[in-house]
């Protein structure tokens, strides 16, 4: 047999080196070959490589790739490529033929990997964890050059039979250091009686290890301390309750934290939420009320049902004596306003005396009866009507608007003869007369008062224009109106939001009313007093409208009466005063005499003018400010001193008051002219008119007056009273003039008529 292989090697050899007769060139080959290409001679592909001197079947090329696969366990594509000679296209098709067909090979990253070169990669890494204890896959992957991915999923099946140990959160790990930090952890987790954040615990046993194991330690992630502890949760040698993953509550603190709540809240009947906050209870309500059915959760706490039926008795006996109380002095210290508000809101008590209107609730906690609320304010009330009938301005306040508006509703006033003010269409504002009365009619035509709907505290009167400056001033005195006008209204409003009474006064009425808060030993009695005072002082408010209304139209009637009757005794003593002032021209050569004379109408006649009027001011002042004025004595007997005269100047409005003190002083000066003058700003800035003096009233006055003399003298019988009379009497009949002089001035007036 081996003769016959020795023989034929050398026939083999010997065709080798014979040479051919015919030779044919490489460019010859190829068209012969592409020739039988084309007559289906060769009929299967060829492949040509890198150098073109070779062709190659895509079998033989497969063939070698596998056979160079299975030599190294691991190839590169790359190199396959420079091994075969072939085009890199053709290694890469080829390839994955291969890998398609052979279930143990695999195509990752231009590389053709075996699952022989696995497991001996394994058995490597299998040796080195044994003699690391761990070790990181991020290692192995760089080493290997391949992903850590590749390497975990490459490593899963072989665990436990190639590789011995525990792949976790990207580290292998042998059995025995899996032990010792299960043992670590379990010793940590069996030591915590409160509830505890895991990662706190965690990061001290990742600190512990690295002190045991010093500086070649690698970092070991929470990710294995806690899966290592849900197993041990789930083999039971840990109890307790995790929530949310890292928040660990032992069974211990729940038996204890159990515990403690059942015993509070059996012992109290009730339980504070803040308690439960400390105990590590993060939503008390839904802890306590399946445990507890029957509870009742309120805003700060959770009470048993038997703390509302201690509340409800006493209530039920506050109500029945007519008193009050303070649930939260009868509740724990811990419970707030608004507990006690709803515990009241729940009381049987409390809902019955509500709908019987036998209880109020006052603030959040107080319970007030009934009874006791209206004797406190029938109290009140009766210090309201004592202070207003004595006229204090600081308990009700004006709003005269809002009344004469009110007041309109029920009665018009335009139709009788009241000092209502009212604008023409060219701007005039007169004052309505009564019919029929011939001496009114020329006397009151052209006067004017302030309306009432105008009025208020602080408005002044608006100036009355003679015709001549009417008929100059009309657009600015329309203006003007209107304006005022606007002021009234904005003060109404404001007047109209304040008229109530004062917290101070009524907090004040309310301690001298109720001294028994203090004498109970309330710790903050000003607290009560303010719930109570907010309560009444709507009803407060209310009792001080209607008494207004009826005060308001009660007083608009006297106004009217006193303006009537102030303008019709003005007009008289005024066109007297005019009459009487023309007597004065007669003694203007004589200086001493003249100022005499001044001066003693001053003292007399004026002086009696300016009482009147000041007087009826006064009046009108209160009327107007709702202070109620009793029916006083005749205005023309008042008799007032300088002082007096004063006090009631600078107790009118501002401009009144002004032109008030400039009358007061003109009659203690020594001209009627400047008397006369200060009488006029003052009628004008009070709304009233005064008449001047003319040819045909001065000749019914002075008959009028001569009349009344000649009876006087008829009549008289003492001289000494008889003399001036004459004198009088005479300068009538010789110079028409009504004069009024004093017993000194007498000799003078003689000599002047002998003259």
């Amino acid at each position: 047999m081996d003769d016959e292989l020795l023989e034929l090697q050398r026939q083999f050899e010997f065709a080798q080196q014979a040479k051919s007769s015919i030779r044919l060139s490489e460019r010859n080959v190829v068209e012969l070959v592409q020739k039988l290409h084309e007559l289906r001679i060769i009929d299967f592909e060829l492949l040509h490589t890198v150098s073109g001197k070779e062709y190659i079947t895509p079998e033989q090329l497969r063939h070698e790739i596998a056979g160079e696969v299975k030599k190294l366990g691991r190839v590169s594509l790359i190199d396959l490529a420079d091994t075969t000679g072939v085009d890199l296209y053709h290694v890469e098709k080829q390839a994955q033929h291969v890998v398609s067909e052979d279930p143990g090979l695999m195509l990752i990253q231009g590389e053709i990997i075996s699952q022989s070169y696995w497991d001996s990669v394994a058995e490597e890494i299998n040796e080195r964890l044994q003699e690391c204890s761990q070790i990181a896959l991020a290692e192995l992957a760089a080493q290997l050059h391949v992903g850590s991915e590749l390497v975990a999923s490459v490593l899963e099946p072989r665990l436990g039979t190639l590789v011995k140990g525990r792949l976790e959160g990207g580290q292998l790990y042998t059995p025995a250091y899996i032990a010792r930090v299960s043992a670590m952890v379990r010793g940590a987790s069996r030591g915590i009686t409160v509830p505890t954040n895991l990662s706190v615990l965690w990061s001290s046993l990742q600190q512990l290890l690295q002190e045991m194991e010093g500086a070649t330690g690698l970092a070991v992630e929470g990710s294995f301390f806690q899966s290592l502890f849900n197993g041990l949760v789930k083999k039971g040698e840990v109890l307790g309750t995790l929530r949310a993953g890292i928040h660990w509550t032992p069974t211990v603190f729940a038996i204890a934290q159990k515990e403690c709540v059942d015993s509070f809240f059996s012992q109290n009947s009730f339980i504070s939420y803040d308690t439960l906050h400390k105990l590590g209870i993060s939503q008390p309500i839904q802890y306590l009320q399946p445990r507890f059915p029957e509870g009742i959760p309120l805003v700060t706490a959770f009470v048993h049902p038997s703390m509302i039926e201690m509340l409800d008795a006493a209530i039920e006996d506050a109500v029945e004596r007519g008193s009050w109380l303070d649930s939260l002095s009868l509740l724990p210290t811990s419970f707030g306003a608004q507990d006690a508000s709803k515990i009241l809101s729940l009381s049987p008590s409390v809902q019955s005396a509500l709908k019987a209107n036998k209880a109020l609730i006052v603030g959040d906690s107080y319970l007030f009866s009934s009874s006791f609320v209206k004797d406190v304010y029938d109290r009140v009330e009766k210090e309201l009507e004592t202070l207003s009938h004595s006229g204090s301005s600081t308990i009700i306040l004006s709003d005269d608007s809002h009344m004469v508006k009110e007041a309109k509703a029920g009665k018009d006033l335009s139709k009788s003869s009241e000092p209502v003010e009212t604008v023409t269409e060219s701007g005039n504002k007169k004052r309505g007369t009564e019919k029929g009365s011939k001496k009114k009619k020329g006397k009151s035509s052209g006067a004017r008062t302030v309306s009432a709907e105008g009025d208020s505290e602080n408005e002044d009167y608006i100036p009355t224009k003679s015709k001549k400056n009417q008929k100059k001033g009309k657009d600015t005195s329309s203006s003007q109106v209107a304006d005022s006008r606007k002021v009234a209204k904005k003060d109404s409003i404001k007047a109209q939001e304040e008229n109530v009474p004062s917290d101070e006064w009524l907090m004040q009425k309310l301690e001298a009313l109720l001294p028994d808060f203090e004498e109970q030993g309330v710790d903050d009695p000003q607290t009560i007093l303010k719930y109570l005072a907010d309560y009444l002082r709507p009803m407060l408010a209310n009792y001080l409208k209607e008494r207004r209304k009826a005060l308001f139209t009660e007083n608009v009637e006297k106004m009217k009466v006193l303006l009537d009757n102030l303008q019709r005794k003005l007009d008289e003593s005024f066109l007297n005063m005019q009459l009487y002032e023309k007597a004065l021209d007669l003694f203007e050569d004589d200086q001493s005499t003249s100022v005499t004379l001044h001066r003693h109408l001053l003292r007399t006649v004026a002086t009696s003018i300016a009482d009147m009027l000041f007087h009826n001011l006064d009046l009108h002042n209160k009327l107007k400010n709702w202070t109620q004025v009793e029916d006083s004595q005749n205005s023309e007997s008042i008799s007032l001193s300088p002082g007096e005269r004063t006090a009631i100047a600078k107790s009118l409005p501002e401009s009144q008051s002004k032109r008030a003190l400039v009358v007061v002083e003109a009659l203690e000066g020594k001209r009627v002219e400047t008397f006369m003058t200060a009488l006029r700003d003052l009628a004008e800035e009070s709304g009233l008119f005064l008449k001047k003096l003319d040819k045909k009233l001065e000749r019914t006055l002075l008959h009028s007056y001569r009349k009344d003399l000649t009876s006087q003298v008829s009549a008289e019988t003492d001289p000494v009273s008889l003399l001036p009379k004459v004198v009088s009497l005479l300068y009538i009949q010789v110079h028409s003039r009504a004069l009024q002089a004093p017993g000194r001035a007498i000799s003078v007036a003689v000599t002047r008529l002998k003259v």
